[in-house]
């Protein structure tokens, strides 16, 4: 069962056009990377939780299924259930097999090195109803901190501590015996505040610390702080995967239907989706590039994001983590910092940046005042 029932609201403007789980990050759709790690470990069927944009959702099914070999079922919620009502409302689909002890629960943000065979592996010997995996975080105050025992036992969860406890937390990847689903109304429900603090109170709850990298990829910054961690990790395992050009620099993923001049230069962490055209002179760093955009002659680009089909004209200058969602055009010569521009936002001009950036510094200033 993988969480796709959000609203995407941290990564807009690019969900504006998309539901989130089929934004491309790196060059894939995020929940496809899931999808492609269940597949992998003998999963045949996969549910989607859908609450927001349907319809966008069932369009990208059949496609997946095709290309993984394996069953999608989407169970529709009406309103909003949390992270636990959707497991209740799968119940049926759940439990369909009587053969099936256990199923997953992903969250639909998270992109790591998904080793579930080990998970699998560690569930089966401990027993007990549930496994979370945990991953370990430079500053836990800002999450809420897993306690746990040596056997990996989860002891209790601190909600944002402002005192040091531990440096894990919750990646949001579960694999439950299927009694856990009796645990659970149909209701919006949070596994995290409600269920698991009950099953670990019940000695029901066990843990295991993800190797490699992990992130949750639901806002811009962590989007391509995910990237380079992404594409380190492809650089360790599939280097071959990854460019090799004399105006290529570090980890950089291109589409084969891209078009790049020889005169570009690209790198370091930077990824390049299909028909995408980057002409002469342009300058690409720690960026991701989405589907069909155009960036026009000695452009330099640097920690943001272009989405699909815009144009952004020549002699531009982006950076600051600005997104561009779906066919914004930037005219010639602009200047685009820490900016987020709507979709289809077309012809932009000096002023109507200078708007945008002044809206964002008020909202900034009156959250700062009260």
């Amino acid at each position: 069962l993988i969480l796709v029932g959000g609203f995407g609201t941290r990564l807009r403007p690019l969900t504006i056009s998309y539901p989130k789980p089929i934004v491309e990050f790196a060059n894939k759709p995020i929940v496809a990377h899931q999808i492609e790690a269940l597949v992998k470990v003998g999963v045949k069927e996969v549910i989607l939780a859908i609450n927001y944009q349907p319809q966008a959702m069932m369009e990208y099914i059949q496609k997946f299924e095709q290309e993984y070999g394996i069953k999608i079922t989407c169970s529709h919620e009406l309103e909003p259930l949390g992270t636990a009502g959707p497991i209740a409302l799968a119940k049926e689909l759940l439990l369909a097999d009587p053969e099936q002890k256990y199923f997953f629960v992903f969250n639909s943000d998270v992109v790591c090195e998904f080793p579930l065979d080990k998970m699998v592996e560690f569930h089966q010997k401990h027993g007990k109803e549930g496994t979370i995996f945990l991953t370990s975080v430079d500053e836990p105050s800002k999450y809420g901190v897993v306690l746990t025992e040596e056997d990996g036992k989860i002891k209790d969860f601190v909600e944002k501590p402002q005192e040091f406890v531990g440096s894990k937390i919750n990646a949001g990847l579960y694999l439950f015996n299927t009694s856990v689903i009796d645990r659970i109304k149909p209701v919006q429900t949070s596994l995290e505040r409600e269920i698991f603090p009950q099953m670990a109170k019940d000695n029901q709850l066990y843990s295991l610390v993800l190797d490699g990298f992990w992130m949750d990829v639901g806002q811009p910054t962590d989007f391509l702080t995910g990237t380079v961690l992404y594409l380190q990790y492809v650089r360790e395992k599939e280097a071959s995967k990854l460019a090799n050009a004399p105006n290529i620099i570090g980890n950089v993923l291109i589409d084969p239907t891209a078009s790049i001049h020889p005169d570009a230069y690209i790198g370091p962490d930077v990824t390049i989706g299909p028909g995408v055209v980057i002409e002469e002179g342009v300058r690409l760093k720690q960026s991701c590039i989405l589907r069909e955009a155009v960036i026009r002659q000695h452009t330099w680009i640097s920690n943001s994001i272009i989405g699909w089909q815009s144009k952004i004209g020549r002699w531009v200058r982006i950076e600051g983590i600005t997104v561009c969602a779906e066919d914004v055009q930037v005219k010639d010569e602009l200047y685009l910092n820490g900016c987020s521009i709507p979709v289809s936002y077309t012809h932009l001009t000096l002023p109507t940046i200078y708007s945008v950036q002044i809206s964002v510094v008020a909202v900034s200033l009156k959250k700062k005042n009260t």
